[in-house]
């Protein structure tokens, strides 16, 4: 469907005054929209009421804690209305789409802002600018092409909408300053208003991806550009504050160009019949046209004979379609059978022509090859599998399901297999609603098949509805385990951080019990909470110093210059202590006497050290010990097994790094058993990966190195998530290739 079609499928749906009205798939894209954002809203929320919550539990003060509870309370008791103001913008942005000319990126219009300019903006105000400037131009280059193909097929199909002068509803400027203007009605500060728009960034910009994909699925289903091709980069630019460079060159493909894409499925059907013809010229089997003892039976014809076949020859209960094995059919079989029992009228033998037994050998090698596929989840095979006979059917009656890749049979068995891609063998089939959702299309088809596609296209629009549903739900699921999961880990990585220090510092360190004791169970809270800070207020380094002067308070000090550093530092040093021990209320029952005890310890210590240095010859030093790090390391048995294998397993660190966000992989176990999982967070601080399942759940997390371990053992596979059948005619050119070849 080209520019002008895209203009004409939409003045169809005109009244009869001339006003425009919005036809099914627009209405679709804009209900599946608005209730998708607004889940991803309520997630956003909420994680604003938990952050709000959590400043305020660790407040410096009344003032500053009463302000966090205020804007906590305004938000809960204004966000119902923020929502509802938000959906009824999204409404209006489907049913009057600014033009994207008219409302462009601020840093793209007309001229460059200045310092005149900016003068003018508050200071709040520009703050709040710049974050939506940042989260407007993130997303652009993160979803770049998924917003080009959608802005074109949008332009296509709106009135008076063009490529000079495109719209696109879900734009990120618009979606972002329709929550912007939505939020206005918050009487809060800058820094709680910033809170928001950080998490509606992080819960609802952020997962724009699922969304699009979903508004581009449904127009090209609608007919809209469906060959549309875009070869730009996808990826997120780190560091970059302008979108990602325009791929002007797909937007304007001529006629001619979109023709040529629109043959590229053609060309690989067309390619496997060439090989099958060569298969065989080479066996010297002459045309059965030219063969007068042979009735040559039509496309038609065959149809009608295949129509009184039963959708299982094995009778399956329908109730009971994953029990079992896969189901293996020799199609070919199948036919000849039915053919020695056609009588013609001719009294000729029946005999199939070439096409069609090309497409019956396509079916089944497309068969063999789904039933041998690993990357197909074992249970879905297996209902898979039930469906040979009726896509055999297909086949016959519309030849255009291996030359289109829009087939409505093709795309409902590419959803299925992608659909059910994380599912393992499990026992608990009866209570997933995926599982049940993909059992009972399966018996349908079988049930109710009688030749019309249409069919297959209603059963993959329910599907797909309810993909989006289930979609929507794992993918809030999946973010807070993200955050969740990067905080435990920041965390695990703060303490593990703050524990290495104080250890190493206090080996083999002889200080009174008491400071000990305060360090370890007091101020390393203070450096636990500096070292999660450290990104923002230079703590850290604050809290180690105060360790290091303590520890060096305790220590000697004969020369005169150290001793009145000494009484320099110790005063500042209780200061420090105590206002780190009453931030983290450690043992504040009993505060004062600690520090009384702390300040007496170091008075003794100044006087021992004084005692010392008038008793203690100065001629000579001990001997230092020597530091452990200092001896001679001789490698056990063990570490040099481990080094083996550290070299063995390098050149599947690559491999582990080549891994991608939203990757599906499979993890055997010891026992045989194994699982499926999708990686959901890399964690560089910790070399972490994490994995959840189809629920967003998570269900594991490794290391880089224990991956690379696990993939040298054969215990780590990453599956394959290209579209069944196009990986299927793949593997079947290759095969065909060798044996021609």
């Amino acid at each position: 469907m080209n520019k002008q079609s895209g203009i004409h499928y939409l003045r169809e749906h005109r009244d009869a005054g001339d006003k425009f009205a919005l036809p099914a798939e627009i209405v679709r894209i804009r209900d599946t929209v608005s209730a998708g954002l607004g889940d991803l809203l309520q997630g956003a929320f909420d994680a604003v009421d938990d952050s709000l919550f959590e400043l305020a539990n660790n407040a410096r003060s009344n003032n500053e804690q009463n302000r966090y509870f205020e804007a906590m309370r305004e938000i809960r008791i204004k966000r119902k209305g923020i929502e509802k103001h938000f959906q009824s913008a999204i409404a209006q942005l489907f049913n009057h789409p600014p033009r994207s000319n008219s409302s462009q990126h601020p840093d793209q219009e007309g001229q460059q802002p200045t310092a005149d300019s900016l003068a003018l903006v508050q200071h709040d105000e520009l703050e709040e600018q710049v974050a939506l400037n940042a989260m407007v131009s993130k997303s652009r280059a993160h979803f770049q092409g998924p917003l080009i193909q959608l802005q074109t097929r949008f332009s296509a199909v709106y009135p008076g909408a063009s490529e000079d002068d495109p719209v696109n509803p879900l734009a990120p400027e618009h979606l972002c300053t329709a929550f912007v203007e939505a939020a206005q009605a918050l009487e809060i500060q800058i820094r709680e208003r910033l809170i928001v728009l950080k998490q509606f960034d992080r819960y609802v910009v952020s997962n724009l991806g699922m969304l699009l994909d979903e508004a581009n699925r449904i127009l090209i289903q609608a007919g809209v550009i469906p060959n549309f091709r875009y070869h730009g980069k996808t990826s997120p630019q780190t560091g970059t504050d302008q979108p990602a460079p325009s791929a002007a060159p797909e937007r304007s493909m001529s006629a001619e160009e979109r023709e040529a894409v629109s043959q590229q499925d053609e060309a690989l059907f067309e390619q496997i019949r060439q090989l099958l013809n060569q298969q065989r010229t080479s066996s010297g089997q002459p045309p059965r046209s030219a063969d007068p003892s042979l009735h040559v039976i039509g496309g038609n014809e065959l149809a009608q004979m295949l129509s009184a076949l039963p959708q299982s020859p094995q009778n399956f209960q329908y109730g009971d379609l994953s029990g079992g094995e896969p189901m293996v059919v020799d199609l070919r079989q199948v036919v000849e059978s039915l053919l020695s029992q056609t009588t013609t009228a001719d009294g000729k033998t029946p005999a199939l022509n070439e096409m069609d037994e090309d497409l019956i050998n396509l079916v089944s090698m497309l068969f063999e090859f789904i039933l041998d596929d690993y990357n197909l989840s074992a249970p879905i095979q297996v209902l898979i599998s039930r469906l040979q006979i009726p896509i055999l059917k297909v086949v016959i009656k519309d030849k255009a399901f291996f030359s289109k890749a829009g087939h409505p049979a093709r795309r409902l068995l590419n959803s299925l297999a992608r659909a059910g891609i994380g599912w393992s063998k499990s026992d608990e089939k009866t209570r997933d609603k995926l599982y049940d959702q993909i059992h009972t299309i399966v018996a349908r088809i079988l049930e109710e098949f009688d030749g019309d596609i249409a069919l297959f296209e209603q059963l993959g629009d329910e599907f797909e509805q309810f993909l989006a549903r289930e979609n929507r739900k794992a993918s809030l699921v999946e973010q807070r385990t993200r955050e969740a999961e990067r905080g435990r880990i920041k965390s695990q990585k703060a303490q593990e951080t703050v524990d290495a220090l104080l250890q190493k510092k206090l080996f083999k360190q002889n200080i009174p019990e008491s400071i000990r004791d305060i360090l370890l169970n007091g101020w390393s809270r203070v450096m636990f909470l500096a070292y999660l800070r450290n990104d923002v207020e230079n703590r850290w380094n604050n809290s180690v110093r105060v360790v290091d002067d303590l520890l060096w308070c305790l220590h000697p000090h004969l020369d005169d210059t150290e001793r009145d550093q000494w009484v320099r530092v110790v005063p500042g040093l209780l200061k420090s202590l105590r206002a780190g021990l009453e931030e983290v209320s450690y043992n504040s029952s009993r505060l004062d006497e600690m520090m009384a005890e702390l300040k007496h310890e170091l008075t003794e210590a100044f006087r021992a050290h004084a005692l010392a240095e008038a008793q203690e010859p100065l001629d000579r030093e001990p001997e230092p010990e020597p530091e452990e790090e200092d001896l001679p390391q001789h490698p056990s048995a063990i570490e040099k097994q481990q080094k083996l294998e550290d070299a063995a397993v390098a050149e599947y660190v690559a491999q582990i790094d080549a891994i991608d966000i939203g990757t599906w992989v499979e993890f055997g176990l010891v026992n045989g058993a194994s699982f499926r999982c999708k990686l959901t967070a890399i964690i560089d601080e910790a070399d972490c990966f994490v994995f959840v399942n189809r629920m967003g759940l998570k269900v594991v997390e490794k290391t880089r190195t224990e991956l690379a371990h696990e993939m040298r053992r054969g215990r780590l596979t990453v599956l394959e998530q290209g579209a069944l059948i196009d990986r299927a005619m793949d593997a079947v050119v290759g095969t065909l290739r060798g044996k021609t070849g």
